[in-house]
């Protein structure tokens, strides 16, 4: 009886240690699941992440090598990122830490603009001609010596290694939907027959006093999940649209020494990228091609009540020199590079699409008028069903303008299965 009582104590305690072995390793996998699960979920949970990684990877085999990136989303998950404080746009730009290897030895090598202290020209307000402006080209004139504010959102690396063509498209903060429907359709980046195609977007600071920080915390993360938005430091308004021409001016003059043509318009048009390498590769263009809607012997607008009014003080010539409609034109890069140094030459006009004729006139360079780009419609008539037919649209170039449902719309039915009777001979 000892004996086998002894035994059976022995199995007892033989019996709890297996029990105990068996208990710690369930909880070790237990443990292990956990973490895989949770681990997975916060993956699953950042498909943007995934999509930017994919976008990386893609440059890197295109020969372009994104630099280190500064700013909120740095190092971030994106619920991370929402969670960071916010902050200040920051006056160094970001991402132009690595010198993107210019070949014109005059030209800087970054952004170099890192202050916008810019005081009004008080001066001014002694004179008769200034008391007699309105008060937006008062505030117009006392600042017009402000030619450069600092970058807030940079990329550099958009014009590493050779690039056929860059589109170029102004925007404002708010209009996130546009940017969106451009990124889907003709602003897709592609390489087409060994050519390729790059997009960004040029901002401002958004001009909403009381939405500011959160619209520019959104701009901040629309940037981060598709690094294509140039920003400056200046406020978004239609007056500051020649600031979005002469600041991109300089940037491509800093970045971009191999970017062969340039398409710039703005973001409710639409755009045949085909057609325009249709018309690029159908016969040879020197280096001081413009093309576009090309106005000529436009007189400055007098009547007060008109968007584009303009006082005898800022212009008092008849015409204006000729210009292309601002909603879309197509340059050479070569050209784009030379009108930067003609806009360091002039006065900041209050209209953009101007401004650029009165750059071209410095340079002796004649806009190319061409009828493929529309950038007051298909017709005068906005009722005209032609400007709903997309048997017109597939031959143009340009057609402005459009809202983004349209422009979605327009764009599926331009390219699918579209039977056209006859094609009309633009290019």
């Amino acid at each position: 009886p000892e004996y086998t009582s002894g035994r059976r104590r022995r199995m007892n305690n033989r019996d709890r240690w297996r029990v105990y072995k068996r208990v710690c390793a369930m909880f070790f996998l237990a443990v292990v699941a956990l973490t895989v699960v949770q681990r997975g979920s916060i993956n699953m949970g950042t498909p943007f992440e995934l999509e930017r990684l994919a976008r990386m990877h893609a440059s890197q085999a295109d020969g372009s090598r994104a630099p280190p990136e500064e700013g909120p989303g740095l190092h971030l998950g994106l619920k991370s990122f929402w969670k960071a404080g916010r902050q200040k746009p920051k006056v160094k730009a970001w991402a132009t830490t690595q010198e993107p290897g210019v070949t014109n030895n005059t030209s800087p090598s970054n952004w170099d603009v890192t202050s916008s202290n810019c005081s009004a020209n008080l001066n001014l307000s002694s004179q008769a001609w200034f008391r007699a402006l309105e008060d937006n080209f008062k505030q117009f004139m006392l600042y017009r010596h402000c030619h450069f504010f600092p970058m807030i959102l940079n990329h550099p690396e958009k014009c590493r290694g050779e690039i056929y063509l860059l589109m170029v498209i102004k925007s404002v903060a708010t209009q996130h939907d546009r940017r969106e429907v451009i990124r889907k359709t003709w602003g897709k980046e592609q390489v087409v027959d060994g050519k390729r195609i790059k997009t960004l977007f040029l901002l401002g600071t958004p001009s909403n006093v009381e939405e500011r920080a959160n619209h520019q915390k959104l701009v901040e993360y629309e940037n981060y999940i598709y690094g294509d938005l140039l920003q400056w430091d200046f406020l978004d308004s239609f007056f500051n649209l020649t600031l979005k021409e002469t600041h991109f001016l300089k940037w491509f003059h800093t970045y971009c020494p191999r970017v062969q043509y340039v398409f710039k318009g703005d973001d409710d048009v639409f755009v045949s990228v085909e057609n325009i390498l249709e018309f690029l590769e159908g016969s040879s263009h020197d280096k001081n091609l413009f093309v576009g809607d090309v106005i000529f012997k436009a007189k400055p607008i007098r009547k007060k009540e008109n968007k584009y009014y303009i006082p005898h003080a800022l212009y008092n010539k008849t015409y204006y020199p000729p210009y292309a409609g601002g909603g879309g034109f197509l340059m050479h890069g070569v050209l784009a590079r030379r009108l930067h140094w003609a806009a360091e030459t002039l006065e900041i006009y209050p209209i953009d699409d101007v401004f650029l004729g009165m750059c071209l006139e410095v340079l002796q360079v004649m806009p190319v008028k061409h009828n493929a780009f529309k950038t007051f419609g298909l017709v005068k008539n906005k009722n005209s069903k032609m400007n709903r037919e997309p048997c017109f649209f597939k031959n143009m170039i340009v057609v402005h303008k459009l809202l983004p449902s349209d422009l979605m719309h327009m764009w599926h039915l331009v390219n699918s299965e579209l039977n056209c009777s006859k094609k009309v001979e633009l290019l």
